[in-house]
């Protein structure tokens, strides 16, 4: 029986991870930029400009919406260390996905890096 773990080294091995010097790169080319993380995980902290799809809603989010029609977008994932990123990444390559890179190390490794991250303000009711 697999595990998990054997799952996301499994995924792993079929994406095309970038490390976080390439990414900020593929970002700027990227035609979009998805955190896969739950919303709230997103609201704790994201990568600005990234739109926030969580993993277990990712395909029917994607079939659901015509700007992501397009199976040649410029696509970079990523999540909290990059095992749901590489299970996204190798769910947008079934559906026919052919430009998808995820972030190794996730965004873990993008604020550790000291790389810009965005938090929501909450509204002053003072």
């Amino acid at each position: 029986m697999k595990t998990a773990q054997d799952l996301v080294a499994a995924a792993k091995a079929r994406t095309h991870e970038i490390d976080i010097d390439a990414a900020e790169a593929a970002i700027r080319d990227a035609d979009v930029l998805i955190d896969v993380r739950e919303p709230d995980e997103f609201s704790a902290g994201h990568i600005p400009g990234a739109v926030n799809i969580p993993r277990g809603l990712l395909e029917f989010k994607l079939g659901s919406m015509p700007e992501y029609d397009a199976r040649d977008l410029k696509v970079v994932l990523y999540c909290k260390t990059s095992g749901r990123a590489a299970l996204s990444a190798c769910a947008m390559q079934d559906m026919g996905y052919v430009q998808v890179k995820s972030i190794l190390g996730g965004f873990d490794a993008w604020a550790a890096a000291g790389k810009p991250v965005a938090k929501p303000s909450l509204p002053s009711f003072g």
